[in-house]
């Protein structure tokens, strides 16, 4: 794959070629292959509690909970990424043609790291907003407490609450669970990071 990043624009049919043969994951931005990075122990923990918490709370709902490896399609950006943490309403939706690359997320979460914070935050969420079921957006800082949480509550219009307490529960909008700020940063020690 790394060979075939040495090309500067392929299109989206190229990339899927070339990603479903790679063994490493490779966000594809508007024509660009970016090999994603590996996370660390403390932001593989996080993301993994989430995911866990989520998908035992989604159990006989009506909702599909996906971790690190599923391919995400926003068509108004050309935009092909792997979030973090991702919810989906059923029936699942694909990108036509395909049965590995879904369009329709209702909750998406990333856990920031120093390289990725700003693109998470800016150009990645105003793509994640083009998304039509798309209705929230957890950020979870891995390098001390800090946890942003959008809630859509209009067209164009979202809701930024922020917690740096561990005691302080979230609630989420689009569906019906609750979390603890210290049951995400579990077995995390700030010191080691």
């Amino acid at each position: 794959m790394t060979q075939a990043l040495e090309r500067q624009i392929y299109t989206p049919e190229e990339y899927l070629e070339l990603e479903v043969a790679s063994e490493t994951r490779n966000e594809y931005r508007n024509g660009a292959i970016t090999p994603m990075a590996g996370g660390t122990p403390a932001h593989n923990r996080i993301s993994g509690n989430l995911y866990i918490a989520l998908s035992v709370a989604m159990r006989r709902k009506p909702y599909e909970t996906f971790h690190t490896d599923q391919r995400l399609w926003i068509g108004d950006r050309n935009l092909y990424t792997y979030p973090d943490v991702m919810v989906v309403e059923k029936p699942l939706q694909f990108k036509e043609g395909r049965t590995d690359t879904l369009v329709n997320p209702c909750f998406i979460a990333e856990v920031l790291s120093k390289s990725t914070q700003d693109y998470d935050r800016g150009e990645k969420f105003v793509a994640y907003r083009t998304i039509n079921n798309f209705q929230e957006y957890l950020l979870i800082d891995q390098y001390s407490i800090h946890v942003e949480h959008y809630v859509k509550t209009a067209v164009n219009q979202w809701l930024l609450s922020e917690y740096d307490d561990l005691n302080v529960t979230l609630s989420f909008k689009v569906f019906e669970f609750q979390i603890q700020i210290a049951d995400l940063y579990e077995n995390i020690e700030f010191a080691n990071i």
